[in-house]
C-alpha cells in the first residue's frame, strides 16, 4: 500500500539547458534552489535586491532592474548607525552612505545586464501580506510598501493582507515588463512552502491562496509563464513535519532536495541532467574526507577525479571547473 499521495509533474514544454542564464527572485526559499543551480554550474543571478516576499516589492524590484535605476542619498535612511533602503534587504545596509549606495547600484546594474539576456526568471512568492509605511520618520513615503522592515518598531507600519486585485496587478506588471525587456525570457512562478507562522496559520493560508489564484491568472494570460508546485510538493506530497526544520516553519534539507529533484525532472532537459550527474559526482568527491590521505589508493582516486574534471572541461568548455581542477591538483601535490 502507498501511504502518501505523490505529486506527478508533467515535463515542461520549454525545458532549461545548463548553458542558459537563470535569474531567481523572491523569498528565502529562493536561496535553497539557487544553491542547487550554482552547484551544478548554471549561470545564476539570485535576488539582486536581497530576499523579498511580497508581489509589490518583487514587481518594484524588476522595474528598477529594467530601468537601471540609480539610487541616491535621498533613497536611504539612517537607523542603528546603518544606512538602509526600504526597497532592499539588510545585506546592503552599511555604516557609510556611499558604500551602501555603491552596493545597491552595482547590484542593480548587474541585474539589468543579466535580465536582458536571461533565458529564465524564477519568481518565488512568499506572502500576500505587506508592511506599508505610516509616516516619514525614516525617510520613506507614507503608504509605500517596505520590502524589509529592518527591525523598525511595528507602530511605524500598517500591516495588512493585500486585495486579490492588487496581487494580480503587480504580477501582471512584472511579467509584462520582463517580456517587453527580454522577449525570449520564460518565467516560472513558484510559491514558497515556508509557513509565515507569525501571521497566524489561518492568515498564512489566506495569503498563500491569493498567490495561487493570481499565479493561475498569469498562466492563463501569458504563454511564457509556467507554475512549478514547490508548495504542493512539501505541503501535500511530503506532508510531514519530519521534513521541516526545528522551527516547524522552514523546509529542511531533505524537503528542499526533494523539490530540487522534482524540478530537475520536469524543467531541465536530458542533456543537462546527464552533465549535472557528472558534476554531482565531482562535488561529492571534493567533499570526501579520506581516512588515509597519503595512501596510494587515495592518490589514484585524486588522479582519476582530476582526469574526469579535465575531460568534462574539454567536452563542455562553457563549464567553469577551475576551482575543482585546482582543488584536485593541489591535493595531489600536497
Amino acid at each position: 500500500m502507498d501511504f502518501r499521495l505523490a505529486l506527478n509533474i508533467k515535463p515542461f514544454t520549454k525545458q532549461l539547458n545548463i548553458r542558459d542564464q537563470v535569474m531567481l527572485l523572491g523569498s528565502c526559499f529562493t536561496d535553497h534552489i539557487s544553491n542547487r543551480f550554482q552547484q551544478h554550474k548554471f549561470k545564476v543571478l539570485e535576488n539582486p535586491h536581497g530576499v523579498i516576499f511580497n508581489p509589490a516589492s518583487i514587481s518594484n524590484a524588476i522595474t528598477s532592474y529594467i530601468n537601471r535605476k540609480q539610487y541616491k542619498p535621498g533613497d536611504l535612511f539612517l537607523f542603528n548607525e546603518l544606512w538602509t533602503s526600504w526597497e532592499h534587504h539588510s545585506r546592503f545596509s552599511h555604516p557609510d552612505q556611499q558604500a551602501c549606495l555603491s552596493l545597491i547600484n552595482e547590484s542593480t546594474s548587474n541585474a539589468h545586464l543579466f535580465l536582458k539576456t536571461a533565458n529564465l526568471v524564477i519568481i518565488t512568492l512568499g506572502s500576500s501580506f505587506v508592511y506599508e509605511l505610516k509616516d516619514e520618520n525614516y525617510g520613506g513615503t507614507p503608504g509605500a510598501v517596505a520590502a524589509n522592515c529592518h527591525k523598525i518598531p511595528a507602530q511605524h507600519f500598517n500591516h495588512r493582507l493585500m486585495q486579490y486585485s492588487e496581487v494580480e496587478s503587480h504580477l501582471s506588471k512584472a511579467v509584462s515588463s520582463i517580456q517587453q525587456f527580454n522577449a525570449a525570457a520564460n518565467i516560472i512562478f513558484t510559491i514558497s512552502p515556508v509557513r509565515h507562522y507569525r501571521e497566524g496559520l489561518v492568515e498564512n493560508n489566506r495569503s498563500k491562496a491569493l498567490l495561487h489564484t493570481a499565479v493561475h491568472a498569469m498562466e492563463q494570460q501569458f504563454v511564457q509563464v509556467s507554475y512549478f508546485p514547490s508548495y504542493e510538493l512539501v505541503i501535500d506530497d511530503l506532508r510531514d513535519y519530519r521534513f521541516y526544520a526545528e522551527d516547524m516553519v522552514h523546509p529542511n534539507y531533505q524537503a528542499t532536495n526533494y523539490v530540487w529533484e522534482k524540478f530537475t525532472e520536469a524543467a531541465i532537459d536530458e542533456e543537462s541532467r546527464g552533465i549535472m550527474k557528472q558534476l554531482l559526482s565531482i562535488h561529492h568527491a571534493k567533499n570526501h574526507k579520506p581516512i588515509h590521505a597519503g595512501s596510494k589508493q587515495h592518490q589514484q582516486f585524486l588522479q582519476s577525479m582530476l582526469a574526469k574534471v579535465r575531460q568534462l572541461s574539454a567536452q563542455y568548455p562553457f563549464l567553469d571547473l577551475e576551482n575543482e581542477r585546482a582543488y584536485f591538483e593541489n591535493y595531489e601535490n600536497d
